[in-house]
């Protein structure tokens, strides 16, 4: 029999950034929250590499971003270089852009780190209970509520756990999706991949054009660690089990190259691309791979994920603690499937571009065509540099109003990324003073934003958490506003609302706020 177990507000299931950004989110709230993990601790492999600049942003409101910036590389890094093999020079390179170098649309910089040097920066950053090793393998929604049932792997104990909503942050094959028979839609298995990772001295080769990643035609490199490591990416073999992978390393790096290979770890993995049709199903959320698989060209994927956290543990703590309904969670899925669909286009087209090339040099090299020295690069600038998808995603749903009041309109995709103060868009950085950003005046609450505080003071905004900020004068224009007009800007960045000048009455303020998280009769904090 199953043992029963105190409940939780929100179970968490998947140790990966995506819960553990939650979590850390939903402590910052004051919202209970239990993390399950299936595995026995924080994956040793390096897989994801990219902290975009979006996701610092995130990171820095976390108090996070010092300490993932120290445990990272260099700004340097911040590039891909393209040869035919490692110890060969590079016949293309393109700058990671909002890596590489700082962005005036920012105050912080993307890294570029290995996710698990990351993870255990995340796992440190919240109290909340955590339990490794324990596996959920059934949930039943009730009225109030789910029920999970949980199997501890160290014991062999079953436990069931009851939360008022989950988020299922377990993976691209996620059991919870697939219990609760969510569909999905897009490409599906692209293919399977093996990652080596190695130690090998290749300074000779590296140290003097540094790089994130090294695309050769015979696989992918990728520096770990600033103090050293390695792995090696590429197709899976078909014998795998009985493939030589340090020689197949050693022809990669360049068959006379000399360097000693030493493999330390061995992981076959499958790359998917797809969206699933639904990221709600009651009480329980999707989030991350568990909503949508994105080839990992690009790194877009993981930083993907990070903004389903930030969007969602907001609206979780609102609904919790009474100051929202639960219509809210419906948007969700309205403000982030869009966003994972256009991310999951940009990906493929990532990848496909990748294959020009190297195809490209492949073919050189099969017909003994020697490469000119610099390759054209088939994507200019729009491989690494998507601050559009990055800075620019635009939500379009009830929780934003247009400046007249009323929900605003689907948003057209883009990459491109043009700051502006309209609703739905991420509020822009605009220095305050010289170290302290707009995006400084966020946290777990609603922020309004005017250059005339006194004005908006009179509002009254209960029972929601509301901090008002003095924008100056010089950013008015920018921000569309006249002299005592106002932002008013979510907990996850996004502006729900804008006056372009003063408030049209009293109520203004309340009748917004009580538009934007449905809570057309507000319960006191607290209850539940």
């Amino acid at each position: 029999m199953p043992v029963a177990n105190a409940g939780t507000d929100v179970l968490i299931v998947g140790g990966g950034p995506v819960g553990l950004t939650a979590r850390a989110l939903l402590a910052r709230w004051g919202v209970r929250a239990l993390l399950v993990e299936k595995h026995r601790k924080l994956s040793p492999f390096p897989r994801s590499r990219l902290v975009n600049v979006r996701s610092m942003e995130i990171f820095r409101q976390l108090g996070l971003a010092a300490r993932i910036t120290a445990d990272a590389f260099a700004p340097e890094y911040g590039r891909v270089r393209f040869r035919d093999t490692l110890r060969d020079r590079d016949f293309a390179t393109a700058a990671m852009v909002g890596v590489n170098a700082p962005v005036p649309e920012s105050p912080v910089v993307g890294v570029v780190t290995s996710q698990d040097r990351l993870e255990p920066t995340l796992l440190a950053a919240a109290d909340a209970p955590m339990r490794f090793g324990v596996e959920l393998v059934d949930l039943v929604e009730e009225a109030e509520g789910v029920v999970a049932l949980l199997v501890d792997h160290r014991c062999g104990e079953e436990v069931r756990v009851r939360a008022r909503h989950v988020v299922a942050a377990d993976g691209a094959s996620s059991t919870i999706r697939q219990r609760l028979g969510i569909d999905t839609t897009g490409p599906g298995t692209i293919g399977g991949f093996t990652t080596v990772v190695f130690d090998a001295d290749l300074d000779r080769w590296c140290a003097g054009r540094p790089a994130g990643v090294y695309f050769t035609a015979h696989g992918t490199f990728l520096p770990l660690y600033p103090e050293g490591g390695w792995a090696w990416l590429a197709p899976t073999p078909e014998d795998a089990a009985r493939a030589d992978w340090p020689g197949l390393v050693s022809r990669a790096l360049g068959t006379d190259s000399g360097v000693q290979v030493d493999v330390l770890r061995v992981q076959h993995w499958v790359m998917n691309g797809f969206v699933a049709e639904r990221f709600r199903h009651g009480r329980i959320l999707l989030a991350g791979d568990a909503a949508h698989a994105v080839p990992i060209i690009g790194g877009l994927g993981m930083n993907a994920g990070v903004a389903d956290a930030h969007n969602l543990c907001w609206k979780l703590a609102g609904v919790l603690q009474g100051w929202a309904e639960p219509s809210l969670l419906e948007t969700y899925e309205t403000e982030r499937q869009p966003v994972a669909q256009q991310t999951l286009h940009q990906a493929v087209a990532n990848t496909r571009l990748l294959l020009q090339v190297q195809n490209r040099r492949r073919e050189q090299l099969r017909t003994g065509e020697a490469a000119p020295a610099q390759v054209e690069l088939p994507w200019s600038e729009q491989y690494f540099a998507q601050l559009g998808l990055v800075l620019g995603v635009t939500y379009r749903s009830a929780a934003v109003l247009t400046d007249d009041g009323t929900p605003s309109e689907p948003p057209e995709p883009g990459t491109d990324y043009v700051p502006s103060a309209e609703p739905g868009r991420r509020l822009p950085h605009l220095r305050l003073t010289r170290d302290r950003s707009t995006l400084d005046t966020l946290g777990e609450w609603f922020t309004l934003l005017t250059p005339d505080p006194t004005e908006w003071q009179q509002q009254t905004a209960a029972p929601w958490p509301l901090h008002i900020e003095a924008l100056p004068v010089e950013h008015t224009d920018l921000c569309g506003l006249r002299p005592h007009g106002a932002l008013l800007v979510r907990p996850d960045g996004h502006i729900g609302a804008r006056w372009r000048d003063r408030p049209p009455s009293d109520a203004t303020l309340q009748r917004a706020l009580t538009a934007i998280c449905r809570s057309t009769a507000p319960r006191q904090p607290g209850t539940r």
